[in-house]
């Protein structure tokens, strides 16, 4: 049996070069601790495997070597529930356009390549662990006012209101939001002002929901501020970082039912 040459290539079960990565990561221990980047080598990544799962086969080994795993969030894994929040290469979940991180792919890296990996950095999203961070503040600002406060009584037919198809396709592309936090690590502000407004816009499109436009609006941009969360100067980085292509015009939207909030117009 012929043995393959040390220097040939590694490949992965179908067959595939396989990468060697050396990775910068954010480690921290805890909240009031400090935390610093560390040097790890990422050997036999598949191109085929995703960002997340190259980190777990990274923590196999440090585990293996009776090391502390890096800690990051996921979840669904399948870009739905906005929980794989970090910045790799300095920007949001990766920064190529509509995707997450756990829907980023290793081919989109080269053998050799150095990368670097972050939490959000935020005020309002303080670091937990490593890449974890807290974006609790996000479910205080929901519950301020993103939500319908109507008493409907049963369940009415799905035709009772009728609902032009433009708003409803509005209003289906606001709520497509998964509250990553993208936005907010991309904003040099720290601003959440695309988070807000798009949980805002998709209840102001609907006939359950615009009647208390003025007062949501106002709500929840007074508990947004109450977070630490920055101003929004329009510079747009969030529309770009979105993963779901969060467009900024509801930015408009919410500061038009804020003017109308504050001024009970």
């Amino acid at each position: 049996m012929t043995e393959r040459p040390s220097s040939a290539p590694l490949q992965d079960l179908a067959g595939h070069k396989t990468m060697t990565l050396k990775l910068h990561v954010w480690r921290q221990t805890g909240p009031s601790q400090p935390g610093a980047m560390k040097d790890y080598v990422a050997s036999n990544v598949s191109p085929h495997m995703s960002f997340l799962e190259m980190l777990d086969v990274v923590n196999e080994e440090l585990t293996t070597k009776g090391e502390e795993p890096i800690a990051f969030d996921h979840d669904c894994r399948e870009g739905i529930c906005g929980m794989c929040s970090m910045v790799i290469n300095g920007h949001p979940h990766g920064g190529h356009k509509g995707v997450t991180v756990c829907q980023l792919h290793m081919r989109n890296f080269h053998d050799g390549d150095e990368i670097t990996i972050e939490p959000w950095r935020a005020k309002a999203f303080p670091v937990l662990k490593d890449l974890v961070t807290n974006r609790s503040s996000f479910d205080r600002i929901v519950q301020a006012g993103g939500y319908v406060s109507v008493n409907t009584g049963g369940a009415p037919d799905a035709n009772t209101l009728p609902i032009p198809k433009v708003e409803a396709e509005i209003a289906m592309d606001a709520a497509a939001c998964i509250g990553c936090g993208a936005c907010v690590a991309a904003c040099k502000n720290g601003s959440a002002m695309l988070f807000v407004a798009a949980k805002a816009s998709h209840l102001r499109h609907l006939p359950q929901g615009n009647v208390e436009r003025a007062q949501r609006a106002k709500a929840m941009t007074m508990q947004m501020d109450a977070e630490g969360f920055g101003t929004c100067t329009m510079l747009q980085q969030c529309e770009a970082a979105c993963p779901k292509e969060i467009p900024v015009r509801v930015i408009a939207e919410l500061n038009w039912d804020l003017i109308k909030g504050v001024f009970n117009r």
